[in-house]
């Protein structure tokens, strides 16, 4: 048997390469979703990723007989090692066949970057920043990817395990059928909020009534997470990448915001319509034809995703929820949104798990980052 051989990504076509691997990989897999191609390229480029003006990054590629078996990229974010102390190796973009001589030699160049480097510890699947895809997937191999969520087969995680990796966080994710009517009590109680908080949601004509709230969207995401351990605030450099990437695909009807008398942001929730088919179809490329595909899930669609949601810390816990939710089951209703998926949410963010109880979720995905301490 011919060994496999691993080498850093230099060239531009290697690259290429390095992104284009999962296409083959996945090519006869119905639930993988491609990623937008020119994105991921984008992500290694310094002028496009402000993630890497703090952050050190590799790629590499394992071989066998001349063809691309296994991939891998290593990350080292220092500002996560300067504001929250943590020194560790991410390492993401993981892929491989069912090989374990394979996946020992991604593991084990991301454990040996990390012995160059000092560092005592590796963690992924993750990206650079805690707004980029994370979590191996451990169950719901049988569910269609989301266009924020990673996809690998079944034997993923069991190569992890049995090259000693253990779990280090999870995440659960909901599939909900939303109601033809709107509950009772979610109804009555939204309007008794709105009346007692003085609050009010906001009714865009078009999307550049939107932009001016994007930045306090963030903001706001920050006030809504930084309490877990493993959060890190959104830069502003970030803020302007992510509304360049993900403004283009947002519909005015599926954003949700709820300002206070003074007009002050106190809640927002982004949902789209599922592009998964879209990308699936036009194979992660908008260009010729893949922008009709996605122009036809905006326009008729089923299935809608969930991608942020952001609640002041002062109403957290005032049923401001309820007001959100009256307002995206009149929006969903009318356009005939009949399902919703949540993005992955940590286990241990109950706060906003409890969000989705009156819609009879039901966890149909979990995913994990597994972690190695090096000695």
């Amino acid at each position: 048997m011919p060994a496999t051989v691993i080498n850093e990504v230099r060239t531009a076509q290697e690259l290429k390469k390095f992104i284009s691997f999962p296409m083959e990989l996945y090519k006869n897999n119905k639930n993988y979703v491609p990623p937008l191609l020119n994105d991921e390229k984008n992500i290694w480029n310094p002028a496009e990723n402000p993630a890497l003006d703090y952050s050190e990054a590799k790629q590499f590629l394992a071989e066998k007989n001349g063809k691309v078996v296994g991939r891998i990229a290593l990350m080292i974010n220092r500002k996560e090692e300067k504001e929250l102390g943590i020194s560790k190796v991410r390492f993401g973009w993981l892929d491989f066949i069912d090989d374990a001589e394979v996946s020992k030699l991604l593991i084990d160049t991301a454990i040996n970057f990390a012995k160059e480097k000092g560092i005592k510890k590796i963690e992924g699947p993750m990206g650079f920043t805690n707004l980029d895809k994370s979590g191996m997937l451990t169950m719901g191999f049988d569910k269609i990817a989301t266009m924020i969520g990673l996809y690998n087969f079944e034997y993923y995680p069991k190569h992890m395990e049995k090259l000693g990796l253990v779990k280090e966080k999870e995440w659960v994710e909901f599939e909900m059928n939303f109601p033809t009517v709107l509950p009772e009590k979610v109804d009555k109680f939204s309007s008794l909020i709105a009346q007692k908080y003085k609050l009010n949601v906001i009714h865009f004509k078009n999307k550049k009534e939107i932009l001016p709230l994007v930045e306090p969207m963030f903001k706001l995401l920050d006030q809504t997470y930084n309490s877990l351990s493993t959060y890190t605030p959104i830069s502003d450099e970030q803020i302007k990448t992510y509304r360049e990437k993900y403004f283009p695909f947002i519909d005015k009807n599926y954003v949700i915001c709820v300002e206070d008398e003074n007009h002050e942001l106190v809640a927002f929730a982004i949902t789209m319509p599922s592009y998964s088919k879209a990308l699936q179809k036009s194979k992660g490329k908008l260009l010729p034809f893949g922008w009709w595909h996605f122009l036809q899930a905006g326009k008729k669609n089923d299935r809608a995703n969930f991608y942020l949601i952001g609640i002041h810390p002062e109403y957290q816990r005032r049923g401001v929820t309820a007001i959100i939710f009256k307002e995206i089951f009149l929006r969903f209703n009318k356009m005939g949104i009949k399902f919703a998926e949540t993005n992955p949410e940590l286990e241990e963010n109950k706060s906003v798990q409890v969000l989705w109880q009156d819609y009879n979720p039901v966890n149909h995905k979990r995913r994990r980052t597994y972690s190695l301490e090096i000695e």
